[in-house]
């Protein structure tokens, strides 16, 4: 029996239920290919599954952990195109290894999965309680304190304060990228500018506006002179938000 033209655009539209209701009445040639790809598709992952990539990706978040053998034999792919797709995706930070896998008498395979970044945590929420805990029911200037010692600590482990004040925002710049503000600075008449075009810790800003006046002190700190915020999240050309610190040469 063939399927028909009605259940095949069932298929299209990715109701598993009804696929696999259609399935079962098909012929056993067809099936193969058709439970394939729906067990490639049937994530229920954010991102449309399109390529070679975002199927490797897909198939680890449903699976967990995967050797290249595994992912060649059930995404269909060669062993040489799995292994390449996971060295790119693995240069991006989406998918590292975790271990390995004995089978059989040969060598160990290596074993990966999505990355941390990936799969997320529940950082956000800890930084949150702590935060909490560490700032709320002291006053203003026990709190101004706590934010420049945060801020000390965090200046901690870059090049020595020294130098004209370009290098020392060039050393800033490298300092704050190491730390995943994506910072550049740029000259301008009423004073050099501090760009951040990333904020680590964008996922409790909302709650603790306090860190953006950490920046600040961490930029002090770095800078030995004073420095005052005058665009927060600001949307740039290309859409991304990003703040902006004046460095205060007068």
């Amino acid at each position: 029996m063939k399927i028909s033209s009605m259940r095949f655009r069932l298929f299209s539209r990715g109701n598993t239920a009804e696929i696999i209701s259609c399935l079962q009445m098909g012929v056993n040639r067809n099936r193969k290919i058709y439970i394939f790809k729906i067990w490639i598709c049937d994530y229920n992952h954010p991102m449309r599954v399109t390529t070679s990539r975002q199927r490797v990706l897909a198939y680890l978040e449903k699976r967990g952990a995967a050797t290249v053998s595994d992912i060649a034999r059930d995404l269909g792919m060669t062993r040489a195109n799995a292994r390449h797709h996971l060295t790119l995706l693995a240069s991006l930070g989406s998918v590292e290894v975790i271990g390995q896998r004995r089978v059989g008498r040969g060598r160990p395979a290596a074993l990966y999965s999505l990355s941390r970044t990936l799969q997320g945590d529940a950082l956000p929420v800890l930084a949150d309680a702590l935060l909490d805990d560490w700032l709320n029911g002291v006053d203003e200037e026990e709190r101004a304190d706590r934010l420049r010692s945060l801020a000390r600590r965090l200046a901690q482990g870059g090049e020595p304060l020294r130098g004209s004040l370009v290098n020392r925002l060039a050393a800033l710049v490298r300092r704050l990228n190491v730390l995943g503000y994506r910072a550049r600075w740029e000259a301008h008449a009423e004073g050099p500018h501090v760009v951040l075009g990333h904020c680590p810790y964008a996922a409790v800003l909302e709650k603790h506006p306090e860190l953006c006046r950490m920046d600040a002190f961490l930029l002090e700190e770095r800078l030995g002179v004073g420095v005052r915020l005058i665009a927060r999240l600001r949307q740039g050309e290309q859409g991304a938000p990003h703040c902006i610190f004046v460095v205060e040469t007068y």
